[in-house]
């Protein structure tokens, strides 16, 4: 009785541990289209408080998130690899904010804008590492970043950039959200090569 015992506590022990491995999560649907197609991809989000779409981009990574996330607040070198952003310098600390100048030339060249972004430190919401910042000046009416950050596996990250600008000047709403859009694409792919490089040591 007691080896039968034995023997049945073994078989559910082996099976509790069976059933314990987790199984390692496939990239859902968007991480295979987008890591297929290696380029970032543009789309929008809604805002608050504004009737202007923001512009946003996405693209995967082939580095872990623990890289892409210490690019993401490396932010006294953005102007290193982020060629949209034309002047970029840490001016400030608010506690474990970070105040950043950044200076972006928009409609062509024709135009530039320049904000101090408050960066807030990193938040876990709903599986994804976001950073978010919000404008504390500048010759715009508003500008929001969110970053948001999220591990595929051990090897692969996908990476999200969101940007709401609402100028002071009049102009389309919907050439404003496409500024934001391509404003995005730059930096999200900026981001993935310098994180690429980093990963593989290949960084200047």
């Amino acid at each position: 009785m007691k080896a039968s015992r034995r023997g049945l506590g073994l078989r559910l022990l082996a099976l509790a541990l069976l059933v314990g491995v987790p199984a390692s999560a496939e990239p859902n649907a968007e991480q295979k289209r987008l890591m297929k197609k290696r380029d970032a991809e543009r789309y929008q989000v809604d805002a608050t408080g504004t009737s202007i779409r923001g512009g946003a981009a996405r693209v995967t990574v082939k580095a872990p998130v623990k890289v892409v996330q210490k690019t993401v607040m490396d932010f006294k070198n953005y102007g290193d690899f982020i060629s949209k952003f034309e002047k970029v310098r840490v001016v400030g600390k608010e506690g474990d904010k970070t105040d950043v100048y950044l200076q972006v030339p928009i409609l062509k060249r024709a135009a530039k804008i320049w904000a101090v972004l408050r960066f807030e430190p990193p938040k876990t919401v709903d599986g994804w590492e976001v950073v978010d910042a919000r404008m504390v000046k500048g010759n715009i009416k508003r500008l929001d970043a969110r970053w948001r950050i999220k591990k595929i596996d051990d090897e692969n990250t996908q990476l999200n950039l969101e940007m709401i600008i609402v100028p002071k000047m009049p102009v389309p709403g919907s050439l404003v959200t496409d500024e934001a859009s391509y404003a995005s694409d730059v930096a999200v792919m900026g981001v993935r090569d310098r994180s690429e490089q980093v990963h593989t040591g290949k960084s200047k």
